[in-house]
């Protein structure tokens, strides 16, 4: 099977990186040869829309599994009508070795919906004196 590890660096000790459409690097291992290959992530600079690019990507390399910290409910839905499946809640302390040692252990379970933790886009709003304006969104890990 061909599953994906969200990264921060190009190699299997790199540290698994929380967030999937963001992460700079994506990790396509082999699970059964152990072989990795490295591929920076386009998406991750994207303004928008950065966790369905993403999905396309990996898509388009023929990825079965995703595993990650979190994923937003757009890129959810991309994955899920990918036929990928997602695994979330990788500690991002991990490197990426070790979180494809606690997958072949099977210590993470398929999420079927979005995380609780949800992704992106929770933040205070400004820019009007009742509090409703347009706010900055921040990542929570």
């Amino acid at each position: 099977m061909k599953l994906c590890i969200t990264a921060t660096g190009k190699k299997l000790s790199a540290r698994v990186d929380p967030r999937f459409g963001r992460a700079p690097y994506f990790l396509l291992i082999d699970t059964e040869t152990l072989s990795c290959e490295a591929i920076a992530n386009p998406a991750s600079a994207t303004g928008q829309g950065a966790g369905i690019k993403a999905a396309q990507l990996l898509t388009d390399r023929g990825v079965a599994a995703v595993l990650t910290g979190t994923v937003g409910p757009n890129a959810v839905e991309a994955l899920q009508a990918a036929r990928i499946k997602t695994y979330e809640g990788v500690d991002p302390g991990d490197t990426a070795q070790e979180a494809i040692d606690r997958f072949k252990q099977g210590k993470f379970s398929a999420s079927s919906a979005v995380s609780p933790r949800g992704g992106c886009g929770q933040g205070l709003g400004f820019g009007r004196k009742d509090g409703l304006g347009r706010g900055w969104g921040r990542c929570r890990p």
